[in-house]
C-alpha cells in the first residue's frame, strides 16, 4: 500500500532537536532527519519533499546560505521552507523572509506549536497548488469558475488569517470582528459621503477581504513576545511594533509572484500603516494626518475598538461605552478627526454585530 503522508525534511545539526522534532510530526508525516546542508541537498537528489524545516545556525553551510541554492533550482524553488532557530534579532528573520522563508519557530519549540505551524503551511501549499491549477484553465471556465475561485481565495485569505490567530491565541475571532466592524464602518460613511472620491474607486468586498490580513506580520514575530501572557517590556514592545514591516514584507512577495491585484495591494498598506497615528505619534514610519493611507486609518478605528472591548493577559475587557469614548476622544491625535462622526454612528451597531460571536 503506498505512504500518502507528507515528506518532511528536518536539517539540525543538533541531534537532540532532529529526535524531538522528528517524534513530533512521525506520526502524521513522512519524516527524514539530515545533519547538515550538505547531506540535505543529497536527499534532495532522491526525493522532493513537501516541507523543509531548516536550522539557521550550522556549520560549513547555514540555513540561509542553503534556502539561496533551494530558491535558485527550479526543482525546489517551491518547497515552503521554515526555518528553525535560536537568533532573535529582527534583522535576522526579516532576511530569512526575504531569501523565502515562510515561516520561523523559535528554539527551543513546543512540540505542538511545531505540529500547529507545520499543519498550517502544508494546507496553504496545498490551497496554493489547487489555486494555480484553477489559473491555469482559467482562459476556459472563466463563467463557469468565477465563483470556485473566488471561494478559494477566500480559503487561501482565511488559512493565512489563521495562522496568525494560532500564533496569537490571546486575540481569538480578532480578525473576523474587525472585518465586521470595518464594514458597518465603511456603511456609514457611504450613507454620509465622507471620503466618497476614494471609496467610489474601491472594490468594498476586496478591500474587507484583504483586511483579513492586517496582522499577518504577527507570524515573524517571535514566540516569547507574541505569546507572552503579560505586559510587554519596552525592547518587547519594540520587537512587537516591527510586525507592521513583516507583514508588509510578507504580502510585497506575495506580490511580486502574481499579477497586480488590489486586494493585495490594499492588504499591504493595511499591515504597514495600520498603528499610524493622526498626529504622528504611530509606527513604523511616524505618518502624520492624511499622509497616512485611508485604508490604515480605518483600520486604526476597529483594530483598537476591538483590542479595547476584548479580555488581554494584561488587562479586562472595557464596556463598549467606554471603548467607544477613548476612541472619541482620541480624534484629531490618535485617529481622523474627520472620521469622529460615522464611527460614533457605526459604534451603535457593533455590539449587534458582535453579539454573533
Amino acid at each position: 500500500m503506498p505512504n500518502d503522508k507528507k515528506k518532511i525534511v528536518l536539517v539540525d545539526d543538533n541531534p537532540v532537536n532532529l529526535k524531538l522534532a522528528r517524534n513530533t510530526l512521525m506520526e502524521r508525516y513522512s519524516v527524514f532527519t539530515v545533519p547538515s546542508a550538505q547531506k540535505l541537498f543529497q536527499l534532495l537528489e532522491q526525493t522532493v519533499p513537501d516541507m523543509i524545516l531548516l536550522d539557521v545556525v550550522m556549520p560549513e553551510m547555514s540555513g540561509y546560505e542553503a534556502i539561496g541554492i533551494l530558491k535558485k533550482n527550479p526543482r525546489t524553488a517551491d518547497i515552503p521552507v521554515v526555518f528553525l532557530t535560536s537568533k532573535t534579532d529582527a534583522v535576522s528573520e526579516l532576511e530569512g523572509f526575504s531569501l523565502g522563508a515562510v515561516d520561523y519557530v523559535s528554539k527551543p519549540f513546543s512540540p505542538q506549536l511545531l505540529l500547529k505551524r507545520v499543519e498550517v503551511h502544508l494546507l496553504l501549499e496545498s490551497q496554493k497548488a489547487e489555486l494555480k491549477n484553477l489559473n491555469e484553465n482559467l482562459q476556459h471556465l472563466v463563467e463557469e469558475k468565477t465563483g470556485e475561485i473566488l471561494e478559494l481565495q477566500n480559503a487561501v485569505l482565511i488559512t493565512m488569517a489563521n495562522l496568525v490567530e494560532y500564533r496569537d491565541d490571546v486575540t481569538g475571532g480578532h480578525i473576523e470582528r474587525t472585518e465586521r466592524f470595518l464594514r458597518l464602518l465603511l456603511d456609514e460613511m457611504r450613507k454620509e459621503g465622507i471620503y466618497r472620491d476614494i471609496l467610489d474607486t474601491w472594490n468594498i468586498d476586496l478591500f474587507l477581504q484583504s483586511s483579513k490580513l492586517h496582522d499577518v506580520g504577527k507570524i515573524g514575530i517571535k514566540d516569547s513576545v507574541l505569546l507572552k501572557p503579560g505586559p510587554l517590556t519596552k525592547e518587547e514592545f519594540e520587537e512587537m511594533k516591527k510586525h507592521t514591516i513583516f507583514g508588509e514584507t510578507v504580502i510585497e512577495k506575495i506580490q511580486q509572484n502574481t499579477r497586480e491585484s488590489m486586494f493585495l495591494t490594499h492588504a499591504r498598506i493595511m499591515a504597514g500603516t495600520h498603528h499610524e497615528k493622526w498626529d504622528g505619534s504611530g509606527y513604523p514610519r511616524g505618518l502624520v494626518g492624511t499622509n497616512i493611507p485611508l485604508q490604515g486609518r480605518l483600520m486604526a478605528f476597529v483594530d483598537v475598538y476591538d483590542a479595547l472591548i476584548s479580555d488581554r493577559p494584561y488587562k479586562k475587557a472595557f464596556p463598549p461605552e467606554q471603548a467607544v469614548q477613548i476612541i472619541l476622544d482620541g480624534c484629531g491625535s490618535q485617529f481622523d478627526p474627520d472620521l469622529q462622526g460615522v464611527f460614533l454612528s457605526a459604534s451603535m451597531r457593533f455590539q449587534e454585530a458582535n453579539a454573533i460571536f
